[in-house]
């Protein structure tokens, strides 16, 4: 079984960025979809984007198009999320969860492993 362990979260000045790293233990992640769902305060867990097997993206959410960069590095075990330009309504727990099988993507029973999460704040 994989466990998930996300790093990199903190607090930022809008218009900074932070990158996210989702790192794998028990299982290799190269085997996995890996998607980055993130969950703000009062507000259910929300779909980012994902990656498949082999790096392709899927499914940016229109709230981070342009600014939010997925990416894997098979060698390292580990899937990261490059956050740019960020903005206040960026803050959310961020999520990334594991799929041993490509389907819906966005949706959170899609995922068969989840990380604890890992804070971003975004001041003003």
């Amino acid at each position: 079984q994989v466990q998930l362990v996300e790093s990199g979260g903190g607090l930022v000045q809008a218009g900074g960025s932070l990158r996210l790293s989702c790192a794998a233990s028990g299982g290799t992640l190269s085997k996995y979809v890996v998607g980055w769902f993130r969950q703000a305060p009062g507000k259910e867990r929300e779909f980012v984007v994902a990656i498949t097997w082999i790096g392709g993206t899927s499914g940016y959410a229109d709230s981070v198009k342009g600014r939010f960069t997925i990416s894997r590095d098979n060698a390292e075990n580990t899937v990261a999320l490059q956050m740019n330009n960020l903005k206040p309504e960026d803050t959310a727990v961020y999520y990334c969860a594991a799929s041993s099988y490509y389907r819906n993507v966005a949706l959170k029973s899609s995922y068969d492993y989840w990380g604890q999460g890992t804070q971003v704040t975004v001041a003003a």
